[in-house]
């Protein structure tokens, strides 16, 4: 090394420390963001929510395209350093950067920001918003009450905006260096040293990019407040990163303080330690037993407006839709399969998928309400496949509908049912069974006219793709269900040469005479032909009730070539026992069982459905009963209310699913749970 070089002068050396302590500012600033989401730099970023949360601590607002960048499909964890060195290439929201993402909503450029502008922008980008959110922003500054933004108003509305986010971003900094000086202090302190945390002014929940724009003072939080609010986890939908702007940066911070809502996280950064949703540690606070829970009312289902709204533009988007089925598989222990799909996607695209059930006979509804149904939406990836999101509302239609943005790639969508209305049934006595055949007066063996109206039904459900015929593809995936072979191509020559086909297709004429071929082979005998019917859900009364039928659309507004396709009939359990725990320890309230400090139990209630799971992260089995009889107007999967369990070590499993049983009346959700030894 020259002398030059390892002796600087004293003008660089001068720049050198001020760079050192501009370094030093940055590093500090990414700890306190770091520890505002986690107990210790040593803890790991374990998903792409995760990392949305912390950057948007240190003042950055990352969007997919960022996101994406840094979680990758085979990207585990990352560390505290890979953040730190993260944030030296992102730089932090700015005042340029706002201006220029808010010129972007005059999409006309005629000198007004209207209400159908915001609304296209804040609706269709990003992390969605409502109407009335919008309307809400426009209020705040419209000073002549037009229901626009002219020019006096908006740049006055520009420099509000910008000063608000601006000063959010310090006071969330501001917020986050405390809460890392608190934790430090926490470290130090001796063991037998008392606690201050009850006599302390305890701020809620930290301080959002997301808050409003008049930030007032927190207020002081009681003993009580606290002790409900350490059992409580959000249950409404995660936000979504990489909105253009801070989208939510209207909602009421003591509204979200009240409700237990803070900044977003990820799947798995709720509920698991309390320090990611508020100042204090979920140990510091005073909480009650996990005997005592507050009760969990729901009002009826059909009394609350819709959430998801269907888009104004609909019309516009790109439609395609498939029918399928949930069947009960007596062979394998009355598991519910179902067909499953794949969907391509070549271009970014806001999507808007519903399903519901498909009334086919009597099947898929009940004297209580239909059966419930949901699409969770997975992501492939290299080596598994990634939650993405699903179905938890229903609209005003009754359908069960998510709409969000989705990256161009290939998705799996696998419907899902609770089994409370679906389920196994034994043959009761009042199950008399009917006569597939008889005999004309030639002697001639004949279907039923019962027995052809079932073979309707089923042709119905047979047609995947509703056009009112049977290609191969769909006559192969009713053979797979009934057979669990697929139809070889001498098969099919021969379905070609004997019955009707329209444009190479099956009528559904030609499939009944299909019918009436193989009960003139098997000479009258009815054994094949029960095999189909029981396999596609019929019981002996020729009653669908062993299946629901049911319909899913999927709409893309920016893309024009999306494909959706059936893939395979498989068991739910198999695609999402994964996937539903996953969400449920997101999205659900969180209870640790008591004198079991490895064992947690979290309840999650949507729309139309709560779920009850329990996670065991100890080296031993477990055998836990879940009492839910307390409950009032609810219908388990379990069957009985009152159920025990086996939860083998380091594993999640689902406990109870719970729907209400009449949803025109209010239901309740308690669960007490008791170790068995």
């Amino acid at each position: 090394m020259s002398r030059r070089l390892s002796r600087p002068s004293s003008a660089a050396s001068h720049r050198s420390s001020g760079s050192s302590a501009h370094d030093s500012e940055f590093k500090v600033e990414c700890k306190a963001a770091y520890l505002s989401v986690y107990d210790d730099l040593k803890d790991v970023i374990s998903s792409e929510y995760d990392l949305s949360a912390v950057l948007q601590q240190s003042g950055r607002n990352p969007t997919r395209k960022i996101l994406a960048k840094y979680w990758t499909d085979e990207t585990d964890y990352l560390t505290f350093d890979d953040f730190v060195n993260i944030c030296r290439r992102e730089h932090a929201t700015t005042t340029d950067d706002l201006m220029k993402a808010f010129r972007k909503i005059d999409i006309n450029g005629d000198g007004y920001i209207s209400l159908d502008e915001l609304f296209r922008m804040l609706t269709t980008r990003g992390e969605k918003m409502t109407r009335d959110e919008v309307q809400c922003m426009i209020d705040e500054v419209d000073e002549n009450r037009d229901g626009k933004l002219d020019y006096g108003e908006r740049i006055l509305y520009y420099s509000e905006f910008c000063n608000m986010l601006m000063s959010t971003t310090d006071e969330c900094k501001k917020m986050s260096m405390k809460m890392m000086e608190k934790k430090e202090r926490k470290k130090k302190r001796p063991s037998n040293t008392p606690r201050r945390g009850d006599d302390e002014n305890i701020h809620g929940s930290r301080t959002s990019l997301r808050s409003n724009a008049s930030v007032k003072p927190p207020t002081m939080k009681t003993d009580s407040q606290l002790s409900v609010r350490s059992s409580r986890v959000s249950r409404e939908p995660q936000e979504k990163p990489g909105s253009l702007l801070s989208l939510r940066s209207n909602r009421n911070p003591h509204t979200e303080e009240a409700d237990g809502q803070g900044p977003s996280h990820s799947l798995r950064s709720v509920g698991r330690t309390g320090s990611k949703s508020s100042l204090i540690s979920i140990d510091d606070m005073p909480r009650p037993s996990p005997r005592v829970k507050k009760d969990k009312v729901r009002t009826p289902v059909g009394s609350r407006s819709a959430k998801v709204s269907e888009p104004s533009n609909l019309r516009d988007w790109t439609h395609t839709s498939s029918k399928g089925c949930f069947f009960i598989d007596a062979d394998e222990g009355g598991q519910i399969i179902s067909h499953q799909y794949t969907l391509d996607l070549a271009d970014d695209t806001n999507v808007f998928i519903t399903m519901q059930p498909n009334r086919i006979g009597d099947a898929g509804f009940t004297d209580d309400g239909p059966v419930d149904t949901a699409i969770y939406v997975l992501r492939e990836g290299s080596s598994s496949n990634k939650i993405v999101t699903f179905t938890e509302q229903r609209d005003s239609k009754g359908r069960y509908c998510v709409r969000c943005d989705l990256s161009a790639g290939r998705y799996k969508l696998v419907p899902f049912t609770t089994g409370c209305r679906l389920y196994e049934r034994s043959a009761g006595r009042e199950t008399k069974e009917v006569k597939l055949i008889k005999q004309d007066k030639e002697d001639k063996i004949v279907l039923s006219k019962t027995f052809k109206k079932a073979l309707e039904d089923i042709f119905d459900m047979a047609d995947l793709d509703g056009n009112g015929l049977l290609s191969r593809e769909d006559f192969n995936w009713y053979n797979i269900r009934t057979s669990g072979e697929e139809v070889a191509d001498d098969e099919w020559d021969v379905v070609e040469g004997n019955i009707e086909l329209e444009r190479g297709e099956i009528t559904k004429t030609g499939f009944i005479h299909l019918n009436q071929m193989e009960a003139e082979d098997n000479d009258g005998d009815t054994d094949d032909l029960w095999v189909t019917l029981t396999s596609m859900g019929f019981n002996k009364s020729l009653v669908l009730n062993q299946a629901c039928p049911f319909k899913l659309d999927v709409y893309t507004e920016d893309c024009r070539d999306a494909s959706l396709e059936v893939m395979g009939l498989e068991a739910q359990a198999v695609m999402l026992e994964d996937a539903v725990c996953e969400t449920v320890t997101a999205k659900g309230e969180v209870s640790k069982v008591k004198g079991m400090k490895d064992l947690s139990v979290y309840t999650y209630i949507g729309d139309a459905r709560a779920t009850v799971v329990v996670e065991n992260q100890s080296y031993s089995k477990i055998r836990i009963q879940l009492d839910c009889s307390r409950s009032k107007n609810v219908v388990s999967n379990q069957r009985d209310l009152n159920y025990t369990l086996t939860v083998p070590s380091n594993t999640t499993v689902v406990g109870h699913h719970l729907i209400p049983r009449d949803e025109k009346a209010e239901w309740i959700v308690r669960c007490q749970e008791s170790i068995l030894r």
